[in-house]
């Protein structure tokens, strides 16, 4: 890092990148982007004439990008399926290495990139936005303070009616490893894991559905899906005990006939307090032998310049604390090692619905 500036390169620049990734770093201070690479290199010259510096680089071969000594971070920001061998190669050329959710699309890989971090020495961190919002850094923090104390029970959820995701690869399962369960419900498991501080799973059962993946009258919200290139599940859910007797209940969807869609959320229950995101942050007790429930307010207060406008989305508050760990050597909030826990049992769901059997964890 020259002159304390953090260097960024993108490897893919697609819709997370745009949505997501690429926003939030042009706005965290001492960092640049200064090389883009993606297989279409209009995309990667859009990226880099709207977020890179004047002399921003262009690839269309990771690789390439990858040889420049000049770049400390990169972040791989590409379909599920390359997750694994780009992250491997980019901390195997002594970059730090931010990858998009999920950290791989089985634990084989996963494992990979766990070996490649340890052998580099760099930092590895895995995009788990969800983490950064207001209502779970409060809970997560209620968590360690022993408001819950232990956990035994936890819902994570991340049910949509009907918002299949109709661009990009997300329908193809090659490129994926999966659909719902491996693109959203990733983010409600981590919450719920992160919440628990519990990374032992003991075995699975689990369930996937494509029984609305022919549908002809769809009423998406994203326009209607080619039946034909719907080739991951259309629901998945998952029953996890853990080590220590804990349960967790995993529930998916893009599509399902559901009145009640929630997205990325987390309930946990522990033996002195319960807390749950389904009306806002919700904490639940038992004070002075009375039931009572505690709604935390993440609402800005009446002096803007004070308070801020909106404070800060959870995107940009992910990026700066990535940023802010690189630059001082300091692990990163979501560690690869949580990211790899999550690949694990999301593997035994698709595992055990594929064998109709549960799946033992070693």
């Amino acid at each position: 890092m020259k002159d304390g500036m953090v260097k960024v390169g993108i490897i893919g620049c697609g819709g997370i990148a745009n949505g997501k990734h690429m926003p939030s770093l042009k706005k965290v201070k001492d960092c640049q982007m200064v090389a883009f690479c993606d297989i279409v290199r209009e995309r990667a010259e859009k990226a880099a004439a709207e977020f890179g510096t004047p002399e921003a680089k262009v690839y269309t071969d990771y690789k390439e990008l990858l040889a420049d000594p000049e770049i400390d971070v990169v972040h791989v920001l590409t379909p599920n399926r390359a997750h694994s061998f780009i992250t491997v190669d980019a901390l195997d050329a002594g970059k730090h290495v931010m990858c998009e959710k999920p950290m791989a699309i089985n634990s084989a890989e996963a494992q990979k990139m766990l070996d490649a971090q340890k052998r580099s020495g760099k930092l590895l961190s895995i995009g788990y936005q969800s983490r950064f919002r207001d209502d779970a850094m409060y809970m997560k923090q209620e968590a360690e303070d022993g408001v819950f104390g232990d956990i035994y029970y936890a819902k994570a959820t991340a049910l949509r009616r009907r918002a299949v995701p109709t661009w990009g690869v997300f329908l193809n399962k090659e490129e994926q490893g999966g659909g719902p369960l491996i693109d959203i419900g990733t983010h409600a498991l981590d919450l719920t894991l992160w919440m628990m501080n519990n990374y032992k799973p003991k075995y699975c059962v689990g369930t996937t559905y494509h029984k609305l993946n022919n549908d002809t009258e769809q009423g998406n919200a994203w326009g209607p899906w080619d039946p034909e290139k719907f080739t991951v599940e259309d629901s998945a859910f998952g029953f996890v005990v853990m080590e220590n007797g804990a349960t967790v209940v995993l529930e998916s969807s893009w599509a399902l006939n559901y009145l009640d869609p929630r997205e990325a959320i987390t309930t946990v229950c522990g033996t002195k307090a319960g807390g749950d995101m389904m009306d806002g942050l919700r904490i639940n007790g038992i004070k002075h032998n009375r039931q009572y429930v505690e709604k935390p307010n993440f609402e800005a207060g009446g002096a803007a310049f004070f308070d801020g406008e909106g404070g800060e989305s959870p995107a940009d508050r992910e990026e700066r604390l990535w940023i802010e760990a690189v630059r001082g050597g300091a692990a990163p909030i979501t560690k690869p090692e949580q990211a790899f826990v999550v690949t694990r049992i999301l593997e035994g769901i698709y595992e055990s619905a594929r064998t109709g059997k549960p799946y033992y964890f070693d």
